[in-house]
């Protein structure tokens, strides 16, 4: 009989083997004998099997892992369907082991491997009795969930170093197990965290699992269109708002109860009623924060670091994002990214840029970086003055030089579909100007009012393209109050004679004539519109230009012709408030949907029927 300490230090007895070693059980196994085999296989698989003896299996199975074999791939599977991550530590350290000696002996087993590390990315499922009802679930205990992933992704870690070649089968296998997007939140959360730290110890991998995972948010996006996540965020509200009418004076909640409800009220102010904006939203957040934390080492910005990742999220944006039309949200990765430092910005304005100005690119892909580039100068807070200014340049000097060679040809004339690029350039700079123009005009108003005349807007609104009758009209409204005001240009003869000429008669199906009006036939769309989703909002507000409501003496004031200063009086229309101040922008928001367009509407920002439809 053993004594307490001895008993402790003494190795765990083994269990009795069925004709010898392993090794003589697998030979046995290859001559036909295949009792002790099945013996075997039933003992692994046995669910109330110790800690002790999952161990002496495992340091068997290490050392015979030269004959694991193909035709063993039977017990192998049994094997790698061992819950061991449950287990003690002392079992999957073990484990670990076996994996490693397993893959460098027998690279056949590496998919089955991999993809069994791959299946623990999620939150495991398990069954809950209620009431005689079966019920699958998550089990997301935080501490131990936590825990699992780590070891995970030291498995795979122990085996990309036996296995050089793990990469380039593991991201097939990464792609098969990615949920599907009507999975739980917490599934997609997890896995996309999982796949997130992956490409922190294999790097060659980053490039593709971010093309993965921004596919997969894309999928959501489009098919959580804003509109809809609006109505839902509606929907609940006015829910909230009725349930709290009618339980009020219904009972004298105590002071604790009533600062309990007060919590789970704040808890869930950040949730989306839509459920894909919800998983978006999440997920957003996610790489929001990954990509911070790669950028910034020890809280400051690591320049080297965040070119390598600018570099591979430009790629999946040319790749997925710029292609796509319409997306609401995913696209912001980019202008997180961005805020970090003005050589980024400027390089994504030159990437943009080289895209809308190669007439090899397609027509749709220039004129959607044409919609980015505006909607990026007129949203990025971080982007300076100077900056807004070289490419309003490069913007009005290619419209110019685009005029030019349309006067020497025969397609001078206003179509969208030979024109597209031109419409959309010219909306882009209409759009910046609409939120930089008091930027642009202080400090020194004469400068400024010398620097937009010196753009020429007379000669780009009077040619025979006619973009302002193109452009979106709550744009081309803005753009032609602003002008008017600055005495840059007058816009409202073209714009009254495009209303009288913009009145086509369609031939309804089901009998007599419908008169409709097409008012975005660039099908336009601004990407950078405001960011709705609740937490990773949080992320973008800092760095966002909103554009907020005109009051009625704003109002009267556009309307007012603008009085040219001299010399000898600028100072004094200075102080008389003249020059814009840069204390924000104030007006109404041109956005990206007018009312009587097909695409979805967007209440955020639109401008009132009585600013667009003013008297001219």
């Amino acid at each position: 009989m053993l004594g307490g300490d001895e008993f402790i230090s003494s190795p765990p007895r083994k269990t009795v083997r069925f004709g010898g070693t392993l090794t003589d059980v697998l030979l046995k196994y290859q001559k036909g004998e295949t009792t002790d085999f099945e013996l075997l296989k039933h003992q692994l698989l046995d669910p109330e099997i110790k800690d002790a003896q999952i161990i002496n299996w495992l340091q068997e199975f290490r050392a015979s892992v030269a004959y694991l074999t193909k035709d063993f791939e039977q017990l192998v599977s049994i094997l790698l369907k061992l819950p061991w991550l449950s287990r003690s530590q002392d079992v999957v350290e073990e484990y670990l082991g076996f994996l490693g000696n397993l893959v460098s002996a027998q690279t056949v087993y590496l998919r089955s491997c991999l993809r069994m590390i791959a299946s623990h990315f999620v939150p495991p499922r398990v069954t809950i009795r209620e009431e005689d009802v079966y019920i699958s679930d998550s089990d997301d205990d935080e501490e131990s969930l936590s825990g699992n992933f780590n070891t995970c992704h030291r498995a795979l870690q122990t085996i990309a170093k036996y296995v050089p070649s793990t990469p380039q089968f593991l991201m097939p296998i990464l792609v098969e197990n990615f949920p599907f997007i009507n999975k739980s939140e917490r599934t997609l959360e997890c896995y996309v965290h999982n796949l997130l730290r992956i490409t922190v110890y294999l790097p060659t991998l980053r490039l593709e699992i971010l093309e993965l995972i921004v596919e997969k948010l894309l999928k959501i996006d489009v098919s959580a269109p804003r509109q809809d996540i609006e109505d839902a965020e509606e929907t609940a509200k006015n829910s909230d708002i009725k349930e709290k009418t009618t339980e009020e004076g219904l009972f004298d909640m105590e002071e604790d109860e009533e600062t309990k409800e007060n919590k789970d009220t704040f808890s869930r102010s950040d949730v989306m009623a839509h459920p894909l904006a919800e998983r978006l939203d999440i997920l957003m957040n996610i790489l929001f924060s990954y990509i911070k934390d790669i950028c910034h080492v020890d809280g400051k910005l690591d320049v080297n670091n965040t070119k390598d990742l600018y570099r591979d999220l430009v790629t999946v944006f040319d790749k997925l994002i710029l292609p796509t039309h319409a997306s609401c949200h995913v696209q912001y990765f980019m202008f997180h990214i961005c805020s970090f430092k003005l050589g980024f910005a400027e390089a994504f304005l030159d990437y943009l840029w080289k895209k809308l100005q190669n007439p090899n690119n397609p027509v749709v892909i220039r004129q959607t970086a044409g919609s980015y580039i505006g909607s990026f100068l007129a949203r990025a807070n971080f982007i300076p003055i100077a900056t807004v200014k070289a490419c309003m340049d490069l913007l009005v000097n290619w419209l110019h030089i685009y005029i030019d060679n349309q006067d020497v040809g025969t397609k001078a004339y206003c179509d969208v579909v030979l024109h597209g690029p031109f419409y959309s350039t010219c909306q882009a700079v209409f759009y910046a100007l609409i939120f930089r123009h008091k930027q642009l005009l202080d400090g020194n108003l004469r400068k400024g009012l010398a620097y937009l005349q010196n753009l020429n807007f007379e000669r780009i609104v009077m040619c025979q393209l006619n973009p302002l009758k193109i452009c979106l009209p709550s744009i081309v409204n803005l753009f032609a109050a602003i002008t008017r005001k600055y005495q840059l240009v007058f816009c409202y003869t073209i714009i009254e004679r495009n209303n009288r000429q913009f009145l086509p008669v369609i031939r309804s199906s089901s009998g007599g004539d419908s008169v409709q009006t097409c008012t975005n036939p660039l099908d336009s769309f601004f990407p950078f519109d405001p960011y709705i989703l609740k937490r990773s909002k949080k992320t973008i507000d800092p760095i966002y230009q909103i554009w907020e409501e005109l009051s009625t003496e704003d109002l009267q004031e556009l309307k007012k012709p603008f009085k040219k200063c001299t010399t000898e009086d600028e100072d004094d229309d200075f102080l008389k408030g003249e020059t814009p101040q840069n204390d924000g922008l104030v007006g109404i928001a041109p956005n990206s949907y007018d009312s009587n367009i097909l695409s979805p509407a967007s209440s955020v920002g639109s401008p009132s029927e009585t600013y667009v439809q003013r008297h001219l």
